[in-house]
């Protein structure tokens, strides 16, 4: 008796959903020119008639592997940039096409939780950045579909790789209080959605949990970045932070620290004699404004996800499904103790007098 998935087609599929050949090829080939509701139940309907594109019957019989989607919100964030870079790294001697595709920021969705993925053929494998998946869209792809990694990012059942931003969170914490501030602005981007825990949402629990160890519960004032990019949104900003009566401000991403201090000049703030400033990601923009941050480990993360991928792939055992990489706190110049400038120009004044 034939394979049940041998005699399923985008023609049974269409048959069975009520939709043309051609909205069934464009929700396999081109999920964004379908509408959410019909991709879903093109999808469902697929699953449900034991419908696989090439790559899954390939997973099946041992044939090499030949493509591999990976998926993320790269306009909204340069550093997933560095993530892919690691990812290409790795299969570089393997053959393995790569195919991109990017995705709106999870920060931006009002539904970021993710149900449906590219099924098209030739697809083996999927490893989806900085975006959840849906309970029932994992488990959905776990029974049906090409394996998928998630990558800074987690469902709690997809195998994913993890950054440490609690930790990273934390790492900053300390560093400023060691430096004797005792209020700081945690300055993040909106988020529409609180279905999911982000990593900015990570790195501020890292942050407040320092701050209550250390006995200053009310000293993390958080202050959301305007939407907006012009000359008012960031006088907004900088004023947000001068009222918040913090000495110094973290910001959950380096981009988001290079606008901030771009915002504080323009008010006549200087980093760091008036405001320490600390950013999260490291990368030739940190090092370039001398921006104490945290390094985050960007390509060795996208290597990480790829090596798990090939392995859920060939079958072959994988240490681990769930993994989470360190991070590091990287200081220069940015952060300094509150008044230090103050109190050096009051001591070289008095070492004059003398």
């Amino acid at each position: 008796m034939p394979d049940r998935a041998a005699r399923a087609t985008i023609y049974t599929i269409a048959e069975r959903t009520g939709v043309s050949i051609s909205t069934v090829s464009l929700a396999i080939n081109h999920p964004h020119r379908v509408s959410d509701a019909t991709r879903k139940k093109i999808v469902e309907a697929a699953r449900e008639l034991g419908y696989r594109p090439d790559g899954a019957w390939r997973a099946r019989t041992g044939a090499r592997p030949v493509g591999i989607a990976v998926a993320a919100p790269f306009t909204s964030y340069a550093s997933y940039s560095r993530r892919l870079t690691g990812v290409l790294d790795r299969l570089r001697d393997t053959g393995i096409d790569v195919m991109v595709y990017d995705l709106e920021s999870t920060a931006v969705a009002e539904a970021p939780l993710l149900d449906t993925l590219p099924i098209r053929a030739g697809v083996d494998g999927i490893i989806v950045m900085g975006a959840p998946l849906s309970r029932e869209g994992g488990a959905k792809l776990a029974d049906w579909g090409p394996p998928v990694v998630l990558l800074d990012a987690s469902d709690g059942q997809t195998p994913s790789v993890q950054i440490d931003d609690r930790e990273g969170g934390r790492l900053v914490a300390e560093h400023l209080i060691g430096l004797g501030h005792e209020r700081i602005a945690f300055v993040h981007d909106a988020q529409r959605s609180l279905d999911y825990v982000s990593a900015g949402m990570e790195r501020a629990g890292g942050l407040l949990a320092a701050f209550e160890k250390a006995g200053l519960s009310s000293g993390v004032v958080p202050v959301e970045a305007p939407g907006a990019t012009d000359a008012s949104a960031d006088a907004a900003l900088a004023e947000a932070v001068r009222s918040s009566g913090a000495t110094a401000v973290f910001a959950s991403h380096d981009d988001l620290a290079s606008r901030t201090r771009i915002a504080l000049a323009a008010a006549g703030v200087r980093v760091p004699e008036d405001l320490s400033l600390a950013g999260y990601d490291d990368g030739p923009l940190a090092a370039g404004l001398g921006l104490t941050t945290v390094r985050q480990p960007f390509e060795q993360s996208g290597a990480a996800a790829a090596e798990m991928l090939l392995g859920l792939m060939s079958g072959e055992p994988v240490a681990s499904t769930q993994v989470t990489l360190g991070v590091e706190l990287v200081v220069r110049q940015s952060t300094e103790a509150p008044g230090a400038a103050s109190a050096e120009v009051g001591g070289e004044s008095g070492a004059a007098v003398a």
